[in-house]
């Protein structure tokens, strides 16, 4: 029996629990192992490289020198990676997107894959490459390999640790390890690519370049591997949207493994049955006892839960101290184009300064029980732009987000106000959108507000600080907690939103609030736009509320 037809008939009977993404892949694999078209199942291929590696791959922790063992849901997945192919023996999938909780053996598992492709693939000249954020992080798989190479007699002799790289004489193949700052990643002829961490990475130009530096291969591969992040909308996101979507077959990827061990819910994380849901080597490989304790130590220490329900459960949380909860803050309904015309709302603007970022918001609702309706534009100047761009691990995706219209990139070294202006007035003339009144800072608004004025907006200071803020920063809470407030699914605003905590001050027994960043290379300018927004409604709410109305009433 093959592992994949024996994990696929364990997940689906639950005698291993899985959760719905792991049986839905298996489930796939299994019925074109039983039912072969353009691919089929050749084990004989997939036994070849996993035998290379439980002969020759040799532990270098715990009992060095013993035989590395695969447990089944490795199997299973190295069987699938190698064994389907096509009637020339050319294999069906080019990437593996593998995501884990931590310490389930991701890393000594790629080590020793690496090995398996650098001598037992056929390839001439392979290269083989991991890849992080850091060289450091790079360097843990590769250095991994190196060790397995010097405890096993027969690798060792015939494989070659150079200065920077592993060295295969009899077909001039290397593994080495890349940090994202190499230039011209996609200059490389790279046979595998092992992303590691991808969860980490802000900066998808590191996935995108080293996989089109395998386009020349044969039949290349890409292993993403990861445990889940703090970083929300960059590739770690879209790559599991994207599996996601695969599996639902709204996107078509034949060539695409996707398997994501995670928690269904929240709630799961209480009940340790559920548990390997996010750690497949659970007990083997990871023991229960570390996870135990960690579980313990997060029920009793509010601060160090989000990174065991992040990095043990995979699941989406924000750091410590945040203002909302990632299952709060997320809200996927978009209110369609059509509907978001002859409205009136009320404008807010953060401008930041001229060199960083600035958000542009409008806020508005359709009618009064309906929800509220968030509307932003960023910016951000080239020059600062290129400054991120060259950072280890870049703050944001912001590129990407420029790509996708959520962000415009103002030429030069400075943010031009006119742009937004220009926003602003694109709004009412586009789409017929009123804005009553716009609230912006009033420390940092200069010639911007005299512009906006002279395009007829009734401009409103905003004293920003938390005698301000305080009800106004409390109010909308509420509204994200019941997901009233529809932004579009703007990853910007989320983005923002999850970097948001609070900051209390007691003076004369009143409790004030205002928001303040989790770090400080971290971004809250959408959440300060949409505040300042939100709190000149509250300064205007019984006008608005009738505007709204009187607006409901002509549609009628």
């Amino acid at each position: 029996m093959s592992y994949v037809l024996e994990y696929a008939e364990a997940v689906q009977d639950g005698k291993i629990l899985a959760n719905d993404y792991i049986k839905a892949m298996y489930s796939r694999l299994a019925d074109e192992a039983l039912n072969p078209g353009k691919y089929h199942l050749d084990t004989d291929i997939s036994d070849a490289h996993i035998d290379f590696i439980e002969t020759f791959c040799k532990q270098s922790q715990g009992v060095m020198g013993a035989p590395l063992k695969l447990e089944l849901f490795q199997k299973a997945k190295l069987e699938a990676t190698f064994g389907f192919v096509d009637d020339n023996d050319i294999r069906q999938f080019t990437e593996v997107d593998d995501f884990r909780g931590r310490k389930n053996g991701k890393t000594t598992e790629m080590a020793a894959v690496s090995l398996d492709l650098l001598c037992n693939d056929g390839e001439g000249a392979p290269e083989i490459y991991f890849i992080a954020t850091k060289i450091d992080q790079a360097k843990k798989g590769f250095d991994e390999a190196v060790r397995m190479m010097k405890h096993s007699p027969f690798l060792s002799k015939h494989l070659r640790k150079r200065a920077s790289d592993i060295y295969f004489q009899y077909n001039e193949g290397i593994i080495k390890p890349l940090a994202s700052d190499v230039k011209k990643l996609d200059s490389y002829n790279s046979h595998a690519v092992v992303v590691d961490e991808l969860g980490a990475i802000t900066n998808r130009r590191i996935y995108d370049d080293m996989k089109q530096s395998t386009s020349s291969r044969r039949q290349p591969l890409v292993f993403c591997i990861s445990t889940n992040n703090f970083v929300r909308g960059g590739i770690y996101d879209a790559q599991v949207k994207y599996g996601i979507d695969m599996l639902k077959g709204t996107v078509k990827d034949e060539h695409f493994l996707f398997l994501y061990y995670a928690l269904m819910s929240k709630e799961q994380w209480l009940d340790q049955k559920y548990w390997i849901m996010a750690n497949p080597g659970l007990g083997p490989i990871k023991r229960i006892e570390k996870l135990q304790q960690s579980v313990e130590k997060a029920k009793q220490d509010p601060a160090y839960k989000p990174t065991v329900l992040v990095k043990d459960f995979n699941l989406n949380e924000n750091e410590n101290a945040a203002w909302l909860r990632s299952d709060e803050a997320i809200n996927k309904t978009i209110f369609p184009d059509a509907d978001l015309r002859d409205a009136y709302c009320v404008g807010g603007c953060d401008l930041s300064s001229t060199y960083d970022l600035t958000c542009a918001t409008l806020l508005l609702k359709k009618n009064l029980e309906g929800p509220w309706i968030v509307l932003q534009k960023y910016f951000l100047p080239e020059s600062r732009l290129e400054e991120i761009d060259k950072q280890n691990e870049p703050e944001a995706p912001y590129r990407l987000w420029a790509e996708q219209g959520w962000l415009t990139v103002c030429e030069g070294t400075q943010v031009r106000y006119t742009d937004v202006t220009d926003w602003f007035v694109s709004m009412v003339r586009e789409r017929e959108l009123r804005p009553l009144w716009v609230g912006y800072d009033r420390a940092l608004a200069g010639y911007w507000a005299e512009e906006m004025v002279s395009y007829g907006f009734d401009m409103e200071k905003i004293a920003q600080g938390a005698k301000t803020w305080t009800y106004p920063f409390k109010s909308p809470k509420a509204e994200f907690q019941a997901h009233n407030i529809i932004y579009q699914d703007n990853p910007m605003l989320l983005w923002c939103l999850m970097n948001t905590r609070v900051k209390s001050l007691n003076a004369e027994g009143i409790e004030s609030q205002m928001p303040v960043k989790i770090k400080s290379n971290k971004r809250i300018d959408g959440v300060v736009s949409l505040l300042n927004a939100y709190t000149c409604m509250k300064g205007h709410e019984e006008e608005y509320m009738q505007a709204v109305q009187m607006a409901e009433r002509r549609e009628e």
